[in-house]
């Protein structure tokens, strides 16, 4: 029947279904690209040029160290947002487990914490183009706080309702839907460049170059909810799928059985805390660049910042290349060896990078070329990390039962935030102590390197149990 996971061949991923659901996860990348992009500049701007009373054209053209000096207070303030989400986004995901709804467990979650994060989100760069500090600090920690109710929830929906062992595949299709949504905000930032309105003069300004970026990702976001809802029913599909989730149980690639209760082996408490010691790494390394990426090419660079637009599409193709085959190659060596081949691939990028220097051929704008060598980096990071991401987090979530998906999500989100809790502030004051843009690649490299190390040595390879898995086009299920 229409919507089932199973056919007499064995499990059969929908991907209609998987596609739809999907839409959570294009919302949530659709504005943390814009808030990455974005916010970082906003906030070195604004500080740099009450500390030292310069307008923005002056800093930029006068010491570049002043510009260094401020990161590790840009560092603290996304810091902060993190540092929230690594306390609220356990308890979200642990309140939807227990919530029951006429509309399910996940969506009042979902619509709620959409509607008051896109209210919210195009108010930052009102305050900012009116160089209010506090406001803008107080509308990021609001639209921080109702994506936290957001995120969690949207994430556990696509294990909710997908079988363990489709689950890699899964994952793939929704990280794709959800880099659809990055490159919404990205494309704007390629046409509404973000350093002709840094460079401007204060009185020159114009506030609509950077606030469209932001309406529109609110609108976009709005959007993607409603279909998310209209078209996922929660109760009903964890009814018709009852059957399909409870082999998926059976199928799991863990050391030892899952149970509802009791505390869980010791084979699989040492795989999950393995899995999110090496997580924990990865996302220091990589939040390091999605921080500071704008930064570097803006002020070290000296590159528009539609460059670093550019480089993100770049980033994304490979992405999607990585998320649209890491299932298949998780099915061949396992999900183990898929995610140590994308942090040795996000290695060799780093290598890469740190051999970047600005460009000495200067445009008529007075800006530099943007050295074509960084879009290597680019894909190279794109795909190892989409390969990371893809297997990491139904790794995590194969270690509970279907009435634990929440807390557990909250669990590698938690090892996730607290890693984007410490980077910026370390990265920060590290910056401020070498006065040196090159110490970001050197940085992520180190990390990235020591996440490898971790993973390989730590977490066992353990492939789903063999089974009538459907292959090919049979795989995939279309209704």
């Amino acid at each position: 029947m229409p919507g089932t996971a199973k056919t007499a061949g064995g499990l059969k991923l929908n991907v209609k279904r998987t596609m739809l659901i999907g839409f959570a996860f294009f919302g949530i990348l659709l504005l943390w690209q814009v808030y990455d992009s974005w916010c970082p500049t906003f906030l070195t701007d604004i500080f740099a040029r009450r500390m030292y009373g310069l307008s923005s054209a002056e800093l930029k053209s006068g010491d570049p160290d002043k510009i260094l000096n401020v990161q590790w207070i840009v560092g603290i303030i996304m810091a902060c947002d993190n540092l929230a989400a690594l306390i609220l986004l356990p308890i979200f995901g642990s309140l939807s487990d227990r919530t029951r709804t006429p509309i399910g467990k996940r969506m009042p979650f979902i619509l709620t914490g959409t509607l008051v994060s896109a209210v919210a989100f195009p108010f930052i760069p009102v305050f900012f183009h009116r160089n209010n500090v506090a406001g803008m600090v107080i509308m990021m920690a609001v639209v921080l706080l109702f994506m936290m109710m957001y995120r969690n929830p949207a994430v556990a929906l696509m294990p909710d309702i997908t079988p363990k062992p489709l689950r890699a595949k899964a994952n793939g299709l929704i990280n794709i839907m959800g880099y659809l949504g990055g490159a919404f905000a990205t494309v704007l930032g390629i046409f509404l460049k973000l350093s002709d309105y840094i460079n401007a003069a204060d009185e020159a300004r114009k506030a609509w170059i950077i606030e469209i970026p932001f309406i529109v990702a609110s609108v976009l976001m709005v959007v993607s909810a409603l279909i998310l809802f209209a078209t996922i029913k929660e109760n009903r599909l964890a009814e018709e799928l009852k059957e399909e989730l409870e082999l998926g149980e059976r199928l799991a690639a863990t050391a030892d059985p899952v149970e509802d209760e009791g505390p869980m082996s010791r084979a699989n408490k040492q795989m999950l805390l393995a899995i999110l010691g090496a997580e924990f790494l990865w996302f220091m390394a990589d939040n390091a660049l999605g921080t500071y990426i704008g930064n570097y090419v803006i002020y070290y660079l000296n590159s528009a910042s539609s460059a670093t637009m550019v480089l993100t599409i770049i980033g994304g193709v490979g992405s999607v290349a990585g998320f649209a085959i890491a299932g298949s190659i998780a099915d061949r060596i396992g999900r183990k060896w898929t995610i140590s081949c994308g942090l040795g691939i996000t290695v060799l990028g780093l290598l890469v990078m740190c051999l970047i220097r600005p460009s000495g051929r200067e445009l008529a704008n007075g800006l530099h070329a943007f050295p074509p060598l960084l879009y290597l980096f680019g894909v190279l990071r794109g795909f190892g990390m989409a390969l990371v991401h893809n297997c990491s987090f139904p790794m995590v979530v194969e270690l509970c039962t279907g009435k634990k998906i929440g807390r557990f999500t909250g669990y590698y989100y938690a090892a996730s935030m607290s890693a984007q809790t410490i980077t910026p502030v370390l990265l920060g004051l590290v910056f401020r102590m070498t006065l040196a843009w090159r110490t970001l690649p050197v940085y992520a490299l180190i990390i990235c390197v020591l996440s490898l190390i971790l993973f390989t040595a730590r977490v066992k390879n353990i492939k789903a149990r063999k089974v009538e898995n459907a292959h090919g086009l049979e795989a995939l299920d279309g209704d």
